[in-house]
């Protein structure tokens, strides 16, 4: 089976992304996921410019890795400078590693304007470089910086360039699209170009400023380049680098490339979401293969066609990358969609035609309302249980009462009292909050923690409110969406209403209801008691 190296860059060209910034720590946790996925080569930053990754270079000694081999990153000598007095060069020694990565110019465009010298003088602090690392018993990759614009612009330049890494000798070329403005066509063009008539390997760098950073990469490999460098959610410098995510089972699953080992391959998704969550992001939910919306079937057609076959709208099988398909529900499901839906969480039920046409009319009503039951799954069952009959509701609002404080930031907020029902005990709790939706959170929690302990494990984690008809000003109809973990699993609720408090309260109310149907076996003895007086 052919066979392509992964070089990951999440730490040294990620970094350089806009909102990226990690700690030493954080470092650590990306290199461990990333040697658990099977990358082959993980690039750190700097540590000729920056202090923090020369401190990741010490910590990062002490630890076994299964997969990777850490590289570091720099540049060339300056002009005019020897290779032996570059600190550049000196501090890439410091770090350790046996391999190193180091950059040199090859588009006569940036010797004349940028380096402003000679194109003699960048071939010998290429060459120099590179020879005075492998002196030191370092192993060398040259990152041919703007090869492909400096290979339009001038071929032979940009050729001249990459032999002199070669010459200093370089292991490996790396051809990088520093710009970013590459097409396709000539992206394959021209690594076969070099791959030809290059004695060492090449890998290929695309930056992503057309949109085609992993087009040019799987082209580059098919075009003869052995390695492909990138990070693994595609975030970098500008417009990001190649998004490896979806190289890797581009080329392994498509093309039959082996990237990673096959056993990682299953756990892809969840490793680009543990790097996304250390970096404090999200991972867009349109990415290919590992997004939350990668195998999601909105429309009925589409649906109705993955039932009866996934083929028929799924390029490959979302468990093969560890994903999952869905079929939100909305106003354009049909009743296949519903039927799919409701079996996820009621599989013992045979639904008739007539009750998915029933709940299907019920979404359309409620979306006229302006609910939302596509990002809504917690809300979602609880509305088809009540409809359907399969719901025993665990506590029964009475009232609740809200006042607010204004003034000085120190004494304002707001508090609540909520009453409540359970079986036949009455419990009224009052609670103090940052908001009106803060203080209803905290007293029903509290009001219903006499009953449910389980309740100490709910926790809000996103807050979103949507105005659905600006029009009308502050009468405005507004939805809530509330997001909510007990520590194991996250679920969203939708409310409605002209009152922004009144929709968090419906959304409040149903992700308790779904908590306590999830986990409703944990109750008080009292409950129970409660339970049996009112039988």
């Amino acid at each position: 089976m052919q066979s392509v190296s992964i070089f990951d860059s999440t730490l040294r060209d990620g970094a350089q992304g806009k909102g990226i910034s990690y700690s030493v720590e954080d470092m650590l946790a990306i290199v461990r996921i990333l040697d658990e996925l099977g990358v082959g080569v993980i690039e750190a930053g700097n540590p000729g410019t920056n202090p923090k990754d020369a401190a990741f270079f010490t910590a990062v000694r002490s630890m076994k890795l299964k997969h990777a081999e850490i590289a570091a990153f720099g540049s060339t000598c300056r002009k005019d400078v020897a290779a032996q007095e570059s600190p550049a060069l000196r501090a890439l020694l410091d770090c350790g590693t046996e391999l190193c990565v180091v950059f040199g110019k090859c588009w006569r465009f940036h010797v004349d304007h940028v380096l402003e010298t000679t194109e003699e003088e960048n071939l010998r602090m290429i060459r120099e470089s590179v020879r005075f690392l492998r002196e030191q018993g370092r192993r060398v990759i040259f990152d041919a910086e703007h090869f492909f614009d400096g290979f339009q612009d001038d071929r032979e330049f940009a050729m001249r360039a990459v032999n002199a890494a070669v010459e200093g000798g370089a292991e490996r070329i790396c051809l990088c699209d520093t710009n970013g403005g590459t097409f396709v066509d000539d992206a394959k063009r021209i690594v076969r170009y070099a791959v030809s008539h290059l004695s060492v390997p090449v890998a290929v760098h695309f930056h992503d400023d057309c949109g085609m950073a992993v087009a040019n990469s799987v082209a580059g490999v098919l075009a003869g380049a052995t390695q492909v460098q990138g990070t693994l959610l595609g975030f970098g410098e500008r417009c990001g680098n190649a998004n490896l995510s979806a190289i890797i089972p581009d080329l392994q699953l498509k093309r039959g490339i082996a990237c990673i080992p096959q056993e990682s391959m299953g756990h892809l998704t969840r490793y680009a979401r543990e790097v996304a969550s250390v970096a404090n992001i999200q991972v867009p939910s349109g990415a290919p293969y590992v997004g939350s919306h990668a195998f999601t079937h909105k429309a009925g057609m589409h649906a109705d066609g993955v039932i009866k076959t996934t083929r028929s709208f799924e390029h490959v099988d979302p468990f093969l990358v560890g994903n999952r398909r869905r079929f939100p529900t909305s106003e354009i499901s049909g009743k296949a969609v519903v039927f799919a839906r409701v079996q996820q969480f009621l599989p013992e039920l045979e639904l008739h035609s007539a009750e998915s046409a029933r709940i299907l009319d019920e979404i359309k009503r409620l979306e006229l309302l302006g609910y939302q039951f596509e990002g809504a799954d917690a809300s979602f069952e609880l509305l088809v249980r009540r409809m359907l009959g399969r719901l025993r509701e665990h506590f029964e609002l009475l009232y609740y009462k809200i006042s607010s404080e204004a003034g000085a930031a120190e004494t304002a907020g707001a508090s609540a009292i909520v009453k409540v029902r359970v079986g036949g005990e009455i419990q009224l709790m009052a609670a103090e909050g940052n908001g009106p939706v803060n203080a209803l959170d905290l007293a029903l929690r509290k009001a219903l923690t006499v009953f449910y302990p389980v309740m100490n494990r709910i926790k809000l984690t996103d807050y979103k409110v949507r105005v659905l008809d600006g029009g009308s000003a502050t009468a405005s109809r507004v939805r809530v969406l509330i997001t909510s973990t007990d520590g194991e699993d996250a679920f969203t609720t939708v409310g409605v209403s002209d009152d922004v408090v009144d929709a968090s309260f419906i959304a409040l109310q149903d992700s308790v209801e779904y908590l306590l149907l999830k986990k409703g076996d944990e109750r008080t003895v009292l409950e129970g008691e409660i339970e049996n007086a009112a039988e």
